[in-house]
């Protein structure tokens, strides 16, 4: 006959049931880890050579031909030079000569142009508006130095950028106020304190109201992934009131069929559901778990790893939040997701369906009844701490 002892002990195996929250959490926190490790190159947190959808024709915005006609690219004391001097022209054709050095894929001299006290000029023709073609070329610039380190960065913020990007957004030329977009997407992108001072700035409603019928596909695309910056980290996590304003324009792009959009959406969710029970009721009270299962099914990695994510947090919640996604058809897809050719994506399958186990016996008897016991032994032969975890939490309920 089970002692009281041998009862605690099973309870204590479910995912809710007898156990610390500070250590299930913690728990999660490490498979999380230990997952995202897999997809640490599968999405930046800052981009230094993405295309601008609005870029009219470059050679009406900046003087490419010029450069080209008079021979070699500008060294670094030219540039110096140009930037400081009184021509228009001549600052315009530095400040291209430099945001083209800053876009190198290695090495790019963001420090040298930082020590030559360039950010100045920089951050000071930002406000050019009679002159946009140096209002572009000294974003681009800035956009390509706060792409580096975080000291980078913080040199970009404390020379005053942040709210003149943020009012660039309402910029009528489009590929001025796209270009503001992504500069801020990679401050957002640096870490939770950036990210906090952008949405104190009222950051937020700017890039929102960029959002139309109207606007460019291309653009959205580096809104969204703005948008997403926005969302990350947990160090603390964004305001709540920040997310309430997000989630409507997330919701709207995950029904998009741009698989960029649908990708850094999607990263978004991951990131807001990455998180306590209440924050994951924040996401699971939109309605939107149903969307995110289907895109669980799409044919681009890129978008199917992120909503498997965001599935993934959720099902870690509660035993309701982990219902709803179970009735939104998660555990049809999830024997697919286990037969994956991509082995990170088996692991993130097998991870979630390890917290449906953990939950209450009615919730593991729909695991079995859709069919989730075969692709769990075929993937025994390649043994992983989770599976086994999944076949664990099975033993253990009596059904």
């Amino acid at each position: 006959m089970p002692t009281k002892n041998m009862t605690d002990e099973r309870l204590s195996k479910f995912k809710n049931k007898g156990k610390d929250p500070a250590k299930l959490r913690e728990k999660r926190i490490s498979v999380c880890v230990e997952l995202r490790k897999a997809h640490k190159n599968e999405h930046f947190l800052k981009r230094r050579n993405i295309t601008l959808s609005s870029l009219p024709d470059e050679e009406a915005l900046s003087p490419d031909h010029i450069s080209d006609e008079k021979g070699p690219s500008l060294t670094i004391e030219d540039i110096i030079k140009a930037v400081n001097g009184d021509c228009k022209e001549s600052q315009t054709r530095g400040c291209q000569a430099a945001r083209k050095l800053l876009s190198q894929e290695r090495n790019p001299p963001l420090k040298d142009i930082i020590d030559a006290g360039l950010l100045t000029r920089f951050v000071s023709f930002l406000g050019m508006d009679d002159e946009p073609a140096l209002q572009f070329e000294a974003a681009w610039a800035l956009t390509n130095i706060a792409s580096g380190t975080s000291w980078h960065t913080q040199q970009v913020v404390e020379h005053g950028a942040v709210p003149i990007f943020i009012s660039l957004l309402a910029s009528p030329l489009l590929h001025i106020s796209e270009q503001a977009v992504w500069a801020l997407g990679n401050i957002a992108g640096d870490g939770p304190s950036y990210r906090d001072i952008l949405i104190d700035c009222n950051v937020i409603p700017a890039l929102l109201a960029r959002i139309s019928p109207e606007t460019p596909v291309g653009y959205l695309r580096n809104l969204t992934w703005t948008l997403s910056n926005l969302c990350r980290n947990k160090n603390p996590f964004p305001p709540l009131s920040a997310v309430q304003q997000m989630l409507p324009s997330l919701i709207q792009f995950l029904h998009l069929s741009d698989k960029d959009i649908l990708s850094d959406a999607c990263w978004a969710i991951s990131y807001l559901t990455d998180g306590d029970n209440d924050r994951i009721d924040v996401v699971v009270k939109t309605g939107i778990i149903p969307q995110l299962v289907e895109l669980m099914s799409h044919s681009e990695l890129s978008v199917m790893t992120p909503a498997l994510r965001a599935i993934g947090n959720i099902v870690s919640g509660s035993d309701l939040q982990t219902q709803t996604a179970i009735d939104a058809g998660i555990l049809n897809i999830l024997p697919r997701l286990m037969k994956h050719p991509k082995s990170s994506v088996q692991k993130e399958a097998a991870w979630a369906l390890s917290n449906i186990a953990a939950g209450p016996c009615q919730q593991i008897q729909q695991l079995i009844t859709c069919g989730m016991l075969p692709p769990l032994v075929e993937l025994l032969r390649n043994v992983s701490i989770t599976i086994v975890a999944v076949l664990g939490y099975l033993k253990k309920c009596r059904l």
